[in-house]
């Protein structure tokens, strides 16, 4: 069944075909939102959005290309609203992780073993990182490069590198703010 065919009969409330599309789909559509999030629970929240939307307003959708296409276009117009929203919330420094911990924790709070710790653990997050991510990370903070060089070197765009870092600052910022929380406690 073409992709225009799977459109007409969810709009006509098939749920057996709706149920078919779904099950077809939703995997790989949570690996493209997850290249865009780097994170399984938000993709997974936002392609379950996504199908609700289609399910609910499938009476109204005028699609102009490919049902898939458009569902595709859906998943990444969320995917990058939800990084505005989060690049929004980062007027409080969330997502820099060095202006995170330097004003929210007081590093001199802690003792030099817990202080060890926290550099461990942050190796270990930046380690756990997709191999790009890793390698733009640790290019930009631990080689010093300038976001530029970096693209220039990984035959990138410099919006790349930006987004990339962005993305790394969130996962870093977010293990991060864990395992200092537990060294407070």
């Amino acid at each position: 069944m073409d992709s225009n065919s799977i459109l007409q009969e969810i709009k006509n409330k098939n749920r057996f075909v709706y149920k078919k599309f779904f099950e077809d789909t939703y995997e790989e559509l949570i690996h493209y939102a997850n290249s865009y999030l780097f994170d399984q629970n938000w993709s997974e929240d936002i392609v379950q959005e996504v199908f609700i939307y289609i399910w609910e307003k499938a009476d109204t959708l005028e699609i102009k290309t490919s049902f898939k296409g458009y569902l595709y276009a859906m998943v990444r117009n969320r995917c990058l609203n939800f990084l505005k929203t989060i690049k929004i919330t980062d007027d409080a420094k969330v997502l820099d992780m060095q202006s995170m911990i330097s004003t929210d924790y007081d590093l001199e709070f802690f003792s030099n073993d817990d202080l060890k710790i926290i550099h461990h653990q942050l190796l270990k997050v930046v380690e756990g990182l997709p191999t790009k991510m890793q390698q733009i990370v640790k290019m930009r903070f631990i080689e010093n490069y300038k976001y530029v060089d970096i693209a220039e070197e990984l035959g990138i765009s410099v919006n790349t590198v930006k987004t990339q870092l962005k993305r790394a600052k969130l996962k870093i910022a977010q293990q991060m703010a864990m395992i200092i929380t537990l060294l407070i406690t």
